[in-house]
């Protein structure tokens, strides 16, 4: 095992993102985890069903992941109390293995709005939703998931949708077969983000934090080696936008920025200083699609920062925006701002 980075945060401040990866059965939930276990310098916790055949990778499960969990029994959402999930998630959510994020590749029979809700409540206290990755096979999602008159209810729980498998539809029904997948989706889940990817490659940014852009030195390589095989810049890349908060920022701005993020941002995430009536306060912020999580941290950075993430990010706003937040005159406690700031952090918990 690799001496891991120090973290920025003690671990009682940082709660580890859970991002469930789910799909019909053989959609491409498989290759898309193994293609975000070559993520140069990510550590990562994977959580696997026993229900049909898995396939991850075992020279990268071997290489790159720090510690992996099996749960047996079926949909992972349908573990009575949810209890071998949560004591997965306990396990790899410890400080000791400072993980970056945990992924669970569920059943494809899981329903990804019992699955979000069961991470939502889940008593692993370590965790926090960090979204739900939806895979869609384009070539037969209307002969195996879309079948009927209203879109599947499973849209609607997505943060993030990935169409994978475009390049099996033929030249000339594949422009007008990925504009229905995309309208059938907005139709039950308007703001979700859609991404097209072939072989599962999506831009490891919109799913997780790295450690690094390279691995750390004392890992075996063997992550490297296959992403060398497959080709290291393999997938189109999530456009990021990023300002140095060098002072206290005003709460009621910063919350506007969180509810209502730049145009096309999937991700907003940041570290804060506010000022509040008995001195200032530090928080963690992070935006998963329409999903807002705050944490107090245990010090106020002395510089913190905001990082607007998307594929399709409008960088000029999201520049302005998250400039406007940085240069804006923290003036007085804005107790109304720090409630409704206070508010989301109890909402993520």
């Amino acid at each position: 095992m690799t001496t891991p980075h120090e973290p920025t945060e003690p671990p009682r401040a940082r709660r580890v993102p859970v991002i469930a990866i789910t799909g019909h059965l053989g959609a491409g939930k498989t290759t898309m985890l193994n293609h975000l276990l070559r993520a140069p310098g990510a550590r990562l916790g994977v959580v696997v069903n026993d229900f049909g055949g898995i396939n991850v990778d075992a020279t990268l499960v071997s290489g790159q992941i720090d510690e992996a969990a099996a749960i047996s029994g079926g949909c992972l959402c349908c573990l009575p109390d949810a209890g071998g999930l949560d004591d997965a998630l306990e396990r790899l959510s410890h400080p000791r293995l400072r993980l970056d994020a945990i992924l669970i590749e569920a059943s494809g029979v899981a329903e990804p709005g019992a699955l979000a809700r069961v991470i939502r409540f889940s008593g692993a206290e370590r965790v926090r939703p960090g979204g739900i990755v939806e895979v869609l096979d384009a070539h037969e999602h209307f002969r195996t998931v879309d079948t009927h008159s209203e879109p599947p209810a499973r849209y609607a729980a997505a943060s993030l949708v990935v169409i994978g498998k475009t390049d099996l539809l033929a030249d000339h029904e594949r422009t007008d077969t990925l504009a229905r997948i995309r309208e059938r989706v907005r139709l039950r889940n308007p703001s979700v983000h859609l991404v097209e990817a072939r072989k599962g490659r999506i831009d490891p940014s919109l799913v997780f934090d790295t450690a690094s852009t390279e691995d750390p030195v004392d890992e075996l390589p063997l992550a490297r080696l296959l992403r060398e095989d497959a080709g290291r810049h393999d997938h189109p890349h999530a456009e990021a936008v990023s300002v140095a908060l060098t002072s206290p920022v005003p709460p009621g701005a910063l919350v506007d920025l969180l509810e209502d993020p730049p145009t096309g941002a999937y991700r907003v995430k940041g570290r804060v200083r506010v000022r509040g009536a008995k001195g200032e306060r530090g928080f963690l912020v992070n935006v998963v699609g329409a999903s807002v999580h705050v944490e107090p941290l245990a010090e106020a950075p002395e510089v913190g920062e905001l990082v607007a993430i998307g594929m399709h990010l409008d960088a000029s706003e999201a520049h302005a925006r998250l400039r406007a937040i940085a240069d804006a005159p923290d003036g007085r406690p804005d107790p109304v701002g720090l409630r409704r700031l206070r508010r989301h952090r109890r909402l993520s918990e």
